[in-house]
Formats: C-alpha cells, structure tokens, sequence
C-alpha cells in the first residue's frame, strides 16, 4: 500500500485569505508527478473525503512544470474567528498523508 506520503516530497497547507486553505503536494520530480497525478487518492473526492468537506467544495490545480498538485477549498471557520483553530492553516495538511495513492 503506497501513501502520499510515500511519493510527495513536501506537503504543505496555508492559508489563502482569510475564507480559503491550500494544500501543495510537492512530487520530487517530473517523473513522479506523471506516475501518480492521476492516483484515486488524489482526486478531489477523495481529498473532500479525507477532510470531512461538504461535496463538490475542493479545487484542483495541475501544475506540471514544478511538479505539483495544489488542492483549494473554504475555510470552514473565517481566518481570525472565535471558533477558528488553526489561524495560518498550517496543520491542515497532516490527513492527507495517509491517503492511499
């Protein structure tokens, strides 16, 4: 069974305003970008699936020539308010490691 983990090189989340998270999922080359894009686990079903997001809500954005998959979807807390636990985003990320590419 082979993981995000396993084949990403980074896997980083931020925030993308104050309403938006992105998730970059790095591969290490060309090469393993091409081997896995199109990976069941990196759809964005199952990236909706592994957060909890409501259907229908996540972006994906190919980006070929840096290797990259970047995943966007709505905060569900606004950046800064009283319910929002995690102000940069920053931690968002952590689930996706373990999805099963």
């Amino acid at each position: 069974m082979t993981t995000l983990r396993d084949v990403a090189r980074y896997v980083r989340s931020k925030a993308a305003g104050p309403f938006w998270i992105t998730i970059d999922v790095f591969f290490p080359s060309r090469d393993a970008f091409d081997a896995h894009r199109a990976a069941a686990g990196l759809t964005t079903d199952a990236v909706e699936a592994c957060l909890s997001l409501e259907p229908g809500t996540v972006k994906r954005i190919d980006v070929p020539d840096l290797a990259v998959i970047k995943f966007a979807y709505p905060r569900r807390n606004p950046q800064g308010g009283v319910t929002e636990r995690d102000m940069h985003g920053g931690q968002q990320f952590a689930p996706l490691l373990e999805l099963v590419i």
